[in-house]
């Protein structure tokens, strides 16, 4: 496997993007002009994760970073997974088995990808699995998928089947990324994680409500992703619009060294939120 930089690494995470239309290769052409170690999938390739969809909308907008990709699915490729996303990732990333649960090094954190439409309630094997994987002591820890357990979209709203996966995570992870609503939302801590909504990737804009206080910033009128550096002790953050405008920055503490990922996870070698 390929590795990352283990003292830092840049990574860029968005979803609801892969539709083929223009707003979508905007974000990608953003992405591709600061070339980063990583980019994390978010989830949806729209409408329904078909191959041909995969084919058409998500190889004409993100494809291009396949091969340096860690995806999560979406509630839109779910029901087509067997056909459509488990086949498109198997060969992307030169796997036997389509990215699913998994995690890898970056930067000197660990990163969890995390499927938010696969079983995850208390006692299912993923989050069993999950559990394992914070044993180690310390924060540097990043965990994404699709669904946000936290959102102030007027759209989708908090969703409370993740709330095992939330909970697991307490005291162990310093960052949790999410797309569903197409909006731009970083949150002020919650149990000491800084949540991220990162869901402009293309498909359309979604309305949020400002008056959550939740929120530490929001923004529902610009197309964009999320660029993370990941260093020992911190991750930089600033939400980027496709014309290039900084929206909202600042950095995340953590502490503890990032934990070796085991032998069954996909390696990669490699408090709240400070704003600038």
């Amino acid at each position: 496997m390929r590795s990352l930089g283990p003292r830092h690494a840049t990574i860029w995470a968005v979803g609801d993007g892969a539709n083929g239309g223009a707003n979508a290769k905007a974000v990608a052409r953003l992405i591709a002009a600061a070339p980063a170690d990583e980019l994390l999938y978010l989830g949806d390739v729209y409408e329904d994760g078909t191959p041909q969809d995969f084919k058409s909308h998500y190889a004409t907008t993100y494809g291009r970073f396949a091969s340096r990709t860690a995806p999560t699915p979406g509630n839109h490729d779910w029901h087509d997974h067997a056909t459509g996303y488990d086949p498109y990732w198997r060969k992307a990333l030169r796997r036997r088995r389509a990215a699913d649960w998994y995690a890898f090094q970056a930067g000197g954190w660990q990163l969890l990808s995390l499927d938010s439409e696969a079983d995850h309630g208390t006692g299912s094997p993923r989050l069993r699995w999950l559990r394992s994987q914070l044993r180690p002591r310390g924060t540097c820890r990043l965990a994404f998928w699709h669904r946000p357990r936290y959102s102030a979209g007027t759209k989708h709203g908090d969703q409370d089947d993740m709330a095992p996966v939330w909970n697991a995570l307490r005291g162990h992870a310093a960052i949790v990324l999410n797309g569903h609503e197409h909006d731009m939302q970083p949150f002020k801590p919650i149990d000491e994680i800084t949540e991220f909504v990162t869901g402009a990737g293309g498909h359309e804009l979604y309305s949020l409500r400002a008056s959550d206080r939740r929120l530490a910033f929001g923004d529902d009128t610009h197309y964009g992703a999320l660029r993370l550096r990941l260093h020992p002790a911190k991750a930089d953050f600033a939400f980027i619009a496709t014309e290039g405008r900084v929206l909202d920055s600042g950095s995340v503490p953590c502490h503890g060294s990032a934990p070796t990922v085991t032998p069954r996870s996909r390696r990669r070698s490699g408090a709240g939120a400070t704003r600038s």
